[in-house]
């Protein structure tokens, strides 16, 4: 039996549809308006690399996507490719750098989301070779109807604005993508939704006192840098040394 997939024009340079060729796999390509490999008409993937992963996340862009996988298909995936500790590689530093726990923290935030927010099953492999072998799998899975339907359907790509609205409502404490959609119906802007006062919060169905509280505390309280505290420490140590040695001095 022949195995078609449909792949992403984006993803050649990636040099997984060649493995798929070699592997006997027939290579459609397309400009696919959502993810970027199809496997059958109900299952798409999305390929992500490690590092691919952290800049999406940075740039706005996975969570719509993630959007648009379960939106137009009913059985989406998304492969990671690489390992986690290939973060610390790239940046040739400690893995106690700031920088690389903090990739790595955003790192496993956004696998909990997708699996959480999402529900959307991520698959891992360790490089181009198995993520090749593993579309194979997934475009032959006995499970699937040979008989589904064609591969490509007409696709209407969701607003991305509203998509990253949503993403930023998601950023503030307790609240999830239905809490987001909510606070959106209500208040129409994320603007607007930042200057709500906490009886207004709270009127938001599902939202509450406490949490409204949380939100408006997360949203009102000053930043202190540790580098002010830090400075103000010293100086008051300063001051104290010098108030001792004018003591002496009398």
């Amino acid at each position: 039996m022949t195995i078609r997939i449909v792949v992403d024009e984006r993803e050649k340079n990636s040099q997984v549809p060649d493995l798929l060729r070699m592997m006997g796999v027939f290579v459609d390509y397309e400009q696919l308006a959502v993810g970027d490999y199809i496997v059958s008409s109900e299952t798409i993937v999305e390929r992500k690399t490690i590092h691919d992963l952290i800049n999406s996340v940075y740039d706005g862009r996975l969570f719509i996507q993630c959007s648009d996988l379960i939106n137009h298909y009913s059985k989406p995936f998304i492969i990671i490719e690489g390992n986690i500790t290939d973060l610390d590689k790239r940046e040739k530093m400690d893995l106690d750098s700031k920088v690389i726990v903090d990739k790595i923290q955003v790192a496993y935030d956004t696998l909990i989301k997708i699996a959480l927010e999402f529900r959307i099953p991520i698959l891992y492999t360790p490089s181009i070779y198995y993520t090749a072998e593993l579309l194979i799998h997934l475009a032959s899975n006995p499970s699937k109807n040979k008989n589904d339907g064609p591969l490509l359907k007409k696709i209407k790509k969701s607003n991305p604005f509203y998509i990253q609205q949503l993403y930023v409502l998601t950023s503030l404490p307790g609240i999830g993508t239905k809490l987001a959609t909510r606070l959106l119906d209500k208040f129409h802007s994320p603007k607007n939704v930042l200057n709500a006062s906490i009886a207004e919060l709270a009127r938001v169905p599902g939202l509450g006192n406490m949490r409204a509280e949380k939100i408006r505390k997360i949203l009102d309280t000053s930043y202190i840098s540790n580098d002010l505290v830090t400075n103000s420490q010293t100086r008051l140590i300063v001051n104290t040394n010098d108030n001792d040695n004018d003591d002496e001095i009398a």
